[in-house]
């Protein structure tokens, strides 16, 4: 049932720069579903204002937001295939110029991410498409799942296009023997470097799927219209065509930093009283910044001989 892959949807990995200049301003989605004979489950996502979130906050330009935002979404998807407390984390490690990009997520939509390198902005001179994969390179998509246990689990394959949707269907067929199709879309505004929209569809084919069944659902995305042309509430039947289905739940997704001040102490304070010693000596106090969502937490010497003397709350 390998080639259940192939459909991954090359027509998706093209990023176009979109003409839309209206923001969607109502709350990003996922949508559930199952078909009637229980034979596929497939998602559907709204991910637009979460991956305009993004860019808002590291103020990414066009290549690195598309990558960002596709990450964050492939992180959203494999949170909504889990339960109760666990927590998603996906790494996307390439030798391009991208560098690291990272994205953890929960069971209840919530994702957050940062891309190593957000200035970057490539197009073909000949078409306005803005390049991913070949800035990401050759690398790793790493996922791990903290479900509360001991030990996390975690999964990695090769990066087969760098362009993310088709590199998370390869994971889900080696990592977890689920044929699968992701198909990812996320457009720029003509002329800046603004989110105009995000959207995805997860397509699974369960064990009781026949190899008939799997290979008529594999003709009916192959000729579906492209992602970036579809409301969220347009790509379920889009991608069931005939077959019937049923909505199992529909839910808020979102962008959401947890940082906190109190959490940045505790960190600080887990490096020893001599590094922090050294902070108090060499620069008077330490500012912190957060990855995730670029906000600074100032720490005056007192914070720090606080922190060192175990005496302060924050």
């Amino acid at each position: 049932m390998a080639h259940f892959l192939v459909f991954s949807l090359v027509k998706y990995r093209k990023t176009i720069v979109c003409d839309i200049l209206r923001y969607n301003t109502s709350m990003d989605k996922i949508i559930k579903s199952i078909s009637a004979n229980g034979h596929f489950r497939a998602f559907a996502l709204d991910a637009t204002e979460t991956v305009f979130e993004a860019q808002s906050l590291h103020d990414s330009m066009a290549s690195s937001t598309i990558a960002l935002g596709r990450t964050l979404i492939a992180a959203q998807i494999l949170g909504a295939l889990e339960k109760g407390d666990a927590k998603i984390t996906v790494k996307v490690i390439g030798d391009g110029p991208m560098g690291p990009i990272l994205a953890v997520s929960d069971a209840s939509g919530t994702v957050k991410g940062y891309v190593k390198n957000p200035d970057l902005d490539y197009r073909r001179t000949s078409t306005g498409e803005i390049l991913i994969g070949e800035f990401i390179g050759n690398g790793q998509l790493i996922v791990i799942k903290d479900m509360g246990l001991r030990t996390p689990y975690t999964g990695q394959v090769d990066l087969i296009s760098a362009e993310i949707g088709e590199d998370l269907a390869w994971y889900f067929l080696q990592s977890e023997q689920t044929p699968s199709s992701v198909g990812i879309h996320v457009s720029i505004k003509e002329g800046s470097d603004q989110v105009a929209d995000a959207s995805a569809f997860l397509l699974q084919a369960l064990p009781e799927a026949s190899e008939a069944e799997i290979l008529a659902m594999e003709k009916q995305i192959k000729n579906m219209p492209a992602l970036a042309s579809l409301s969220v509430d347009e790509i379920l039947p889009a991608l069931y065509g005939n077959i019937d289905y049923k909505v199992l739940e529909e839910s808020e997704i979102r962008y959401k930093c947890d940082c906190s001040r109190e959490r940045f102490a505790e960190g600080l304070k887990s490096l020893g009283s001599a590094e922090l010693t050294s902070m108090i000596e060499e620069d008077g106090g330490a500012e912190v910044v957060c990855q995730f969502c670029n906000t600074k937490y100032e720490f005056s010497e007192k914070d720090l001989n606080d922190l060192i003397l175990n005496q302060s709350e924050f």
